[in-house]
């Protein structure tokens, strides 16, 4: 029997050490070590202070192009809300970097809703984002249902648009069925926990009740009453995620609510494994510039998807497939993948609504464009070397310090992405050049909008003529926070 609530810091029975096992990069030696029993405790993750919705925003958007989190959905029975995370434990030793909840449908699950919120700030308090869903019953009917005929089931088109028009009597029905979970959402607000909140997922399907409506009057306009309703109520911690399913039909701007009513754009893979190229193509042009994600998958990601799509902030795998589709060697291999954070590996910063984060002392790549990279031409060390947009691969050309002085650094070369001729006009192109502490080798990132912005001249870093191709040079330009001057930081 799993407990309701898992404290990790006093349950635990072992965990790896990480980072040896990564940088060993031996996935047999866990395996050996979890039927030895021989794994030792490392130290307990670092709990997360009570903080806003942007500063976990502001991390997915950071970590977008260099890592993904880890996630696992925990589904019925609501009594243990953990218990699927407890198997990626059991398996890896590690605890997924997201834990996933639902508030659940029936009854006996709808009762123990509290349990569900206790894991999450338990989870949360341990060093890992919350996510929840809600497989919501249709207002239709009563408030908690079966899955088969109730979440599963079709109404009319007619009660479809009575529950979303104001005034009808399926629309009071459907306020009160939202006020239902309203108590538990402000309890996790009160807590300081930010919620990647996921509605009426997978709105591009006929599954379920609220499902295959394209257009601004069908699925969007149910998630933007949700979150207009939700915002009167003051939950103010809701990270709202939108979703829908890889089906071939395609189309899926169809049922998009617009900018102004999404935070994270989402996936969830069931057609095939893995997202195809087609299909990350497709969620990125619907994202923009904000974070997306696979909210759902049986497969675990492998090395193949978490090199060639770069761009998911993170992924989550659903309850039961974990074991049900996976290998406990596929699972191993992707919680120690170098691109994977797990629990404990998960740092927040502040995370203020418009407020700039002063650079500190930490080497990788910088993504930006297309999820490509920063990166010194041809590898060079010399002054004057050209800094272009390049594929994002493993090496010193894209490897870079930020430090506490403002300045970006090539450690390869020990040289600094400097403005060419200290200039200030648009246009001016960016090279390595010997560090000096200049106002042209002086940048500061805002995580409000991911700007780098260069003291000396008052612009930002810019891809020229905001194009992908490998080999783009880097200039400064006027900011505008557009595609092309947005960048992920390591």
């Amino acid at each position: 029997m799993v407990p309701t609530t898992l404290n990790r810091n006093d349950a635990e029975e072992y965990t790896v050490r990480t980072t040896l096992i990564r940088r060993a990069g031996a996935v047999g030696l866990i395996a050996a070590a979890l039927v030895a029993g021989s794994l030792t405790a490392a130290a307990p993750a670092t709990a997360f202070p009570a903080t806003s919705k942007q500063a976990v925003i502001d991390y997915l958007r950071s970590i977008t192009g260099s890592s993904i989190l880890s996630g696992q959905h925990n589904k019925e029975p609501a009594n243990q809300p953990g218990a699927y995370s407890r198997q990626v434990h059991d398996i890896t030793g590690q605890w997924p970097g997201l834990w996933g909840g639902d508030l659940m449908f029936r009854a006996s699950d709808a009762a123990n809703r509290q349990s569900v919120v206790n894991q999450a700030i338990t989870e949360w308090r341990n060093g890992s984002l919350v996510a929840l869903t809600w497989h919501v019953c249709p207002p239709t009917g009563p408030a908690t249902c079966e899955f088969d005929g109730g979440v599963k089931s079709s109404i009319s088109n007619q009660q479809f648009r009575d529950i979303v028009t104001g005034g009808t009597s399926l629309n009071a029905t459907w306020k009160q069925r939202m006020e239902q979970v309203v108590p538990y959402l402000l309890q996790l607000r009160d807590a300081g926990v930010p919620v990647l909140w996921r509605p009426f997922h997978e709105m591009n399907e006929a599954w379920n009740w609220w499902g295959g409506r394209p257009g601004a009057n069908g699925g969007a306009k149910i998630f933007q009453q949700m979150k207009d309703y939700f915002d009167s109520r003051g939950l103010t911690n809701l990270i709202w995620v939108w979703n829908v399913q890889d089906n071939p039909a395609g189309g899926w701007a169809n049922y998009y609510p617009g900018a102004n009513y999404v935070d994270v754009v989402s996936l969830d893979a069931w057609y095939k494994s893995y997202p195809s190229s087609a299909d990350y193509q497709q969620i990125q042009s619907i994202a923009g510039t904000k974070p997306i994600a696979i909210a759902e998958m049986g497969k675990v990601p492998n090395a193949s998807l978490l090199t060639s799509q770069p761009r998911w902030a993170y992924f989550m795998v659903w309850s039961e497939q974990l074991r049900g589709s996976n290998t406990n060697a596929e699972v191993q291999a992707a919680y120690f993948h170098s691109r994977v954070l797990n629990q404990g590996e998960v740092v927040l910063g502040g995370g203020g609504e418009g407020g700039t984060t002063p650079p500190s002392t930490r080497t990788g790549s910088i993504s930006g464009l297309a999820g490509k990279c920063v990166d010194v031409r041809a590898s060079g060390t010399a002054n004057g070397t050209a800094v272009q947009l390049y594929t994002c691969a493993t090496g010193v050309a894209q490897t870079w310090t930020i430090g506490t002085d403002g300045s970006i650094r090539n450690p390869n070369s020990g040289r600094c992405l400097d403005v060419t001729g200290a200039g200030t006009a648009n246009g001016t192109v960016v090279q390595l050049w010997d560090c000096n502490g200049s106002g042209a080798q002086r940048w500061e990132y805002r995580t409000a909008d991911r700007t780098l912005r260069n003291s000396g001249s008052g612009r930002c870093l810019d891809v020229t003529g905001n194009s992908s191709t490998d080999g783009t040079r880097l200039q400064i330009w006027d900011c505008f926070a557009s595609a092309n001057q947005q960048w992920n930081l390591p």
